[in-house]
């Protein structure tokens, strides 16, 4: 699939709690995308990395997250995978987005792709030294950008689903990968956690997987609250894993 970025910057830049923000808009083939990036306040040349959101699509959690880490020193761009115009208002509308694009790894990558090329256009990224990260459903598209053979110096995935119908293409990952998922986790069970694990042994890939015990899916997401067995918010589970991401960018960076 022809991949086409023309990135460009929407809105004028916007200062946030020490950091930079501009919507930017680009292409993949024909399809129009539109992500969020944050800078840091100081100028140079920093780290970047690609947030991917979960199913519901860029929206605040992702965009705080990208705050987060410009505040960090790091370059952050929010992908579009779903597109423009595709912007879920409910969980059925997320979970049939979601659905397709996980049928069709191709176009998946292919967004993956548009988001990393337009993260090294940027001016002021690093482009050796980028990393992929990912929600729930970001997760597995952010494994899938590095099973596609990206040059990135690590991948992480928070509660996000593990599973590839090419697991061969594991050979293929550059950097290091780094998941982390719930304990009690039934959208991402043991079972696909072992199959992971043999994917990336198999593939000679340096690995690791946390997992978080009492933590169930989507444990780093406040908005969906507590007390579901299927999808909570875990604050202990959020707080733990977010020191994990910084102590594994630091070594990879």
């Amino acid at each position: 699939m022809r991949i086409l970025v023309c990135a460009f910057f929407l809105l004028a830049s916007i200062t946030h709690a020490g950091s930079v923000e501009k919507v930017v808009a680009y292409k993949q083939d024909k399809a129009e995308l539109e992500g969020f990036l944050a800078l840091p306040a100081s100028a140079g040349i920093h780290p970047g990395i690609i947030v991917v959101p979960d199913w519901m699509g860029v929206g605040e959690n992702s965009k705080m997250r990208a705050r987060m880490l410009a505040a960090l020193g790091y370059i952050a761009l929010v992908a579009d995978v779903y597109g423009k115009n595709a912007r879920p208002k409910n969980s059925k509308e997320a979970g049939e987005l979601a659905t397709s694009y996980k049928g069709n790894r191709n176009l998946m990558r292919a967004r993956m792709k548009a988001a990393y090329n337009t993260l090294l256009a940027q001016t002021g990224v690093d482009r050796n030294k980028i990393v992929v990260m990912g929600y729930c459903f970001g997760g597995t598209a952010a494994l899938e950008l590095a099973r596609s053979g990206a040059a990135l110096k690590g991948t992480v995935t928070f509660h996000g689903g593990l599973s590839t119908p090419t697991p061969q293409d594991a050979k293929n990952i550059h950097g290091q990968v780094f998941a982390m998922t719930g304990g009690d986790d039934p959208a991402v069970p043991p079972a696909e956690v072992e199959a992971f694990e043999k994917e990336m042994r198999d593939a000679k890939v340096d690995w690791r997987v946390l997992v978080f015990g009492g933590a169930v899916h989507a444990f780093t997401i406040k908005e969906i609250g507590t007390g579901n067995s299927v999808a909570a918010y875990n604050e202990k589970a959020d707080h733990r894993s977010w020191e994990e991401l910084k102590s594994f960018l630091k070594e990879v960076f």
